[in-house]
């Protein structure tokens, strides 16, 4: 097979670094090249995970530079960076694309495209009462539900439980990799699809999360129980079960671009081809009739009928 120099050679390349933290709380950097084989062909290889002391510029650097270095890769065929926006990554005088910036002034830095749509998601969604609304309240909810380990258990046992009783009614089918035990997610500003896998996962485990926090208004102690009556009572309005089954519809739409912008064979036709469907397919979400019929007839409050109406006639400019 061969190691990447073998793959890459002296060919120019694009460098791909993300860091995170692991379930044990160590920092941990990923390495991804891409480059144009010998055949003219795209191509992404990953490097590998590695551990790193801290997520200061000049640390990834060093380990990146270490690891080019041990596969005989020259630092100075780097033609690209793509990180996100954090500072320490995108930092114009300190940041990691300065850094390597200085050593070969070709590495042009780009901030990654399905990152910066999820910044401009969620800086949208503010602009809309309604929006930010359900969003604030989605994950302090998820958190109530997942606070202790004898919560997570009790989802766990009410899942394993549903999942018995369907598959003994035949409404479900049993196999390798089906009906396996999930848990609700937390939306983070700066995670791809993160927001749709909440939503996701809050509306396949919707009965669930209320059977447990209804056993916690009964078994709690008066905190936990003014807590999950709290939690009931938001999840179980109109309008919240609304805004959870409509922003699904939305984001599976914005989802489908996100998916796309991280193919590594896409293209910037391609990747504006599916720009063009998502915009067409968001104008024709909000002349929905039936959802503003919904909101006029349904929905308790003015406030929210009037944010509708004022998004339709601001036409947001895609």
């Amino acid at each position: 097979m061969g190691g990447p120099h073998s793959k890459i050679g002296d060919a120019k390349f694009c460098l791909i670094v993300d860091e995170a933290r692991d379930e044990s709380m160590k920092e941990q950097m990923a390495i991804v090249l891409r480059f144009v084989d010998k055949c003219g062909f795209v191509r992404e290889r990953f490097f590998g995970v590695v551990h790193v002391p801290n997520t200061t510029s000049l640390t990834l650097k060093n380990e990146t530079y270490s690891i080019l270095s041990h596969h005989s890769l020259n630092i100075q065929n780097i033609r690209g960076q793509g990180y996100d926006g954090a500072s320490n990554m995108r930092g114009g005088w300190n940041g990691l694309q300065a850094l390597v910036l200085k050593d070969c002034p070709y590495a042009y830095y780009i901030h990654c495209f399905a990152h910066r749509l999820q910044l401009a998601l969620v800086a949208a969604s503010k602009e809309v009462g309604v929006v930010y609304c359900f969003f604030t309240k989605l994950p302090p909810i998820v958190t109530t539900v997942g606070a202790s380990c004898k919560r997570f258990e009790e989802l766990k046992l009410a899942q394993e439980s549903d999942i018995e009783h369907l598959l003994a009614m035949n409404e479900i089918e049993s196999g390798s990799g089906l009906n396996q035990i999930s848990t609700l997610q937390r939306p983070a500003d700066t995670r791809w699809s993160s927001h749709l896998r909440s939503i996701s996962s809050f509306i396949k485990l919707f009965s669930l999360t209320c059977v447990v926090l209804l056993n916690v208004q009964a078994e709690g102690n008066s905190s936990q129980r003014g807590e999950a009556k709290f939690a009931y009572e938001e999840i179980t309005a109109f309008d919240f079960v609304f805004m959870l089954h409509l922003m699904k519809e939305i984001m599976l739409i914005t989802d489908s671009l996100c998916q796309a912008l991280q193919f590594s064979t896409v293209t910037t036709e391609r990747a504006f081809s599916v720009i063009n469907i998502v915009k067409t397919r968001l104008r024709n979400k909000m002349e929905d009739e039936f959802i503003e019929k919904e909101i006029a007839t349904k929905f308790s409050s003015d406030s929210i009928i009037d944010d509708f109406k004022d998004l339709k006639e601001r036409r947001i400019p895609f």
